[in-house]
């Protein structure tokens, strides 16, 4: 018995599938529609567990052409939250009050970023990617949206600053503002890095079942492991092997990579070797006589922030690291629309 639950929790390589790979997954029937769709990452996880998302809304431009590159097949509006009519998104997704099986969301709530000044930022404007804006009411605008296309469920995603401080206020409004619109609501803080993700990234999520179908809302359970960044990219070299690492440096390679940011990665470079350049030295000397400090490459990041190498990410490199920044890692998104589907599947039983 004991070997069989160690071979249960072994854990797998680190591999993400091929855009190719998560467009030829079967289909499991199931529809949703996405707000505030970004890059498409939620879009992505949804996909990965054979789910047909048929319409998407981004406002900011450069998002919006990353996530129509990646997901050509899905109706995508670029109008303001604000401007949407409940009945003509119904209608551009083909689908009827209360058929959607899901809408997600990710309401852009910067005021409440831990990384931010949260009571200073409130009820002002404030700049968000290529634009700047009021985000404040946005969630508000999410709920407005659910109440009027009544999903059977629904999953939105935010910073864990919502839940703390001051921001408990606003918190406990949308919470109540979630349920009013016809919904049982659970909400969860849940790390990235025990679903799949080599990156500690931490988000609100709220996951809602609709009154009418009596079933509780639930969040997926934690993996028994977690990935580092030497796992998702083994080619890096700990500078901890060579004579000019100091222990003062920070490195993060045995570890889950720290929050990745639109600003950059916790704050932090990583020290390391290259491969290429330990092998010009193995038989000079044994230890490699310098390492380098850098950022990590769009190739890097996205490993690390669970999205496939042949994902297309457009515009220069900091929009591309910003579209990384600020989208929800796939393969977190896979594991809750993977329980979302059970949900929904209880309704059948």
């Amino acid at each position: 018995m004991r070997l069989q639950m160690e071979l249960k929790h072994k854990k797998p390589p680190y591999r993400l599938p091929t855009m190719k790979e998560v467009e030829e997954i079967p289909p499991n029937g199931l529809k949703a529609a996405s707000l505030f769709s970004g890059a498409g990452g939620s879009s992505l996880g949804y996909k990965m567990d054979g789910w047909q998302v048929v319409w998407a809304n981004e406002f900011v431009s450069a998002a919006a052409e990353t996530y129509k590159a990646n997901h050509p097949k899905t109706f995508l509006n670029v109008s303001d939250i604000r401007d949407l009519d409940p009945d003509e998104v119904l209608k551009e997704a083909k689908v009827a009050e209360g058929d959607l099986d899901l809408l997600d969301g990710s309401p852009p709530c910067a005021s409440f970023s831990v990384a931010g000044n949260q009571n200073e930022s409130w009820g002002k404007d404030k700049k968000y990617s290529d634009i700047t804006q009021k985000t404040d009411d946005l969630f508000l605008e999410f709920a407005r949206m659910l109440k009027g296309m009544k999903p059977r469920v629904f999953v939105a995603e935010n910073v864990p600053g919502l839940i703390q401080g001051k921001a408990k206020g606003y918190f406990l409004a949308i919470l109540q503002r979630l349920k009013d619109s016809g919904y049982a609501v659970k909400c969860r803080v849940l790390d990235a890095k025990w679903l799949g993700v080599p990156q500690s990234r931490q988000r609100t999520i709220f996951v809602g079942v609709r009154d009418d179908l009596e079933v509780e809302p639930s969040h997926p359970r934690p993996l028994p492991y977690s990935y580092t960044v030497r796992e998702a990219l083994p080619w890096i070299i700990d500078a901890r092997q060579t004579q000019v690492f100091k222990e003062k440096d920070r490195i993060f390679t045995d570890k889950s990579c720290p929050t990745v940011t639109t600003m950059g990665i916790g704050a932090k470079r990583i020290n390391f070797v290259s491969v290429k350049a330990a092998k010009e030295q193995t038989h000079e000397a044994n230890t490699v006589q310098h390492s380098k400090s850098r950022k990590f490459t769009i190739p890097e990041l996205k490993r690390l922030c669970g999205f496939p190498e042949d994902f297309i990410l457009t515009g220069p490199y900091a929009q591309q690291w910003e579209r990384l920044g600020r989208a929800v890692p796939p393969p977190m998104m896979y594991r809750i629309a993977k329980e979302v589907r059970g949900i929904l599947e209880k309704l059948k039983a």
